[in-house]
């Protein structure tokens, strides 16, 4: 049963850091990702051995790149959990996302799967938990079981994006605001509800979150985009110029400079903070399984509270 509990190249200079959770007395090394703003590669550690003192750097390291990978972790759901708790408490625990049915059985693409119409609609570019009344701040995804092409996860520096918008544009949105569901953005890929097959989480009856599109983050002080596909009816915007500016954003903020996408191997993990950046999955042949875990981290409700529609 695939979703059982599982417990029981840089064109920059890769640096090491004094971090006290490495094999054979070894130390980390960090490379930052080529050709994007964001992101590091982070190798020779074992997450489930970090001190507090040492997490303190690792955290560090995180908030400056925003997305951290560490190839062959090979984390249990608690190993998950408990390192995703160091980052904040948890909106959720390791939860599988995957196309393959407690049964083994591959789900269809038919449109009669909740799950697998979920799994598509994370195909658009979004933030996690933008619908909800408080907005993720990070999470960590692990890769356990992974097709032998495609299942890629992009990732995309919203922080660098609005930098680099021109002035105009910048003055043009700054007091903006959208509203987030995942009923609206489930419905541009055809999915109307969920039922049994699904858990519902996100299709909540409360009301509907409105918020700024220019967001500072809490932590950092950078100002970055609140945008992707949960966003929609832009305040004083009528329907049309709404969404042309909302796509206009993403597409501004996808840019090559700005994003990264990751090919999995068994056993990796990553964390990303979801305050700044954008991700999505990509295609694979349906017909062999993907079995992802992803525990998601609570936004702190002071800064990631959104206001009712």
């Amino acid at each position: 049963m695939l979703h059982s509990d599982r417990n029981g190249a840089s064109s920059e200079v890769p640096f090491l850091v004094s971090w006290q959770a490495c094999p054979m007395g070894s130390l980390p090394v960090i490379t930052p990702l080529a050709g994007t703003t964001f992101g590091a590669t982070v190798t020779q550690i074992d997450v489930r051995a970090l001190d507090r003192d040492s997490f303190a750097d690792l955290y560090a390291t995180w908030l400056d790149r925003g997305l951290l990978i560490f190839p062959g972790q090979f984390l249990d759901n608690a190993e998950q959990d408990k390192f995703a708790q160091r980052f904040g408490m948890l909106e959720f625990g390791a939860s599988p996302l995957s196309n393959v049915r407690r049964d083994g059985s591959v789900r269809p693409t038919d449109g009669s799967d909740d799950m697998m119409q979920v799994l598509i609609g994370n195909m658009g570019w979004h933030q996690d938990s933008t619908y909800m009344p408080v907005q993720a701040k990070g999470a960590v995804f692990s890769a356990e079981i992974v097709p032998d092409t495609g299942g890629a996860t992009g990732f995309a520096d919203t922080a660098a994006a609005y930098a680099g918008l021109e002035q105009p544009i910048k003055d043009r949105i700054a007091d903006l605001r959208a509203r987030h569901s995942l009923y609206h953005s489930q419905a541009q890929v055809g999915h109307a509800g969920t039922s049994a097959q699904y858990s519902g989480y996100g299709f909540h009856d409360g009301p509907v979150s409105i918020r700024p599109i220019v967001k500072r983050h809490p932590e950092t002080g950078r100002r970055s985009l609140t945008i992707g596909r949960h966003a929609y009816d832009i305040e004083g915007l009528e329907a049309a110029e709404s969404a042309e500016l909302l796509a206009s954003l993403v597409e501004l903020a996808t840019e090559p400079m700005y994003t990264y996408h990751h090919q999995w191997t068994a056993g990796d993990v990553v964390v990303w903070d979801n305050r700044r950046l954008l991700h999505r999955s990509t295609p694979w042949p349906f017909d062999q399984p993907r079995v992802m875990w992803h525990t998601r981290v609570a936004g702190d409700p002071v800064t990631e509270s959104a206001d009712a529609a």
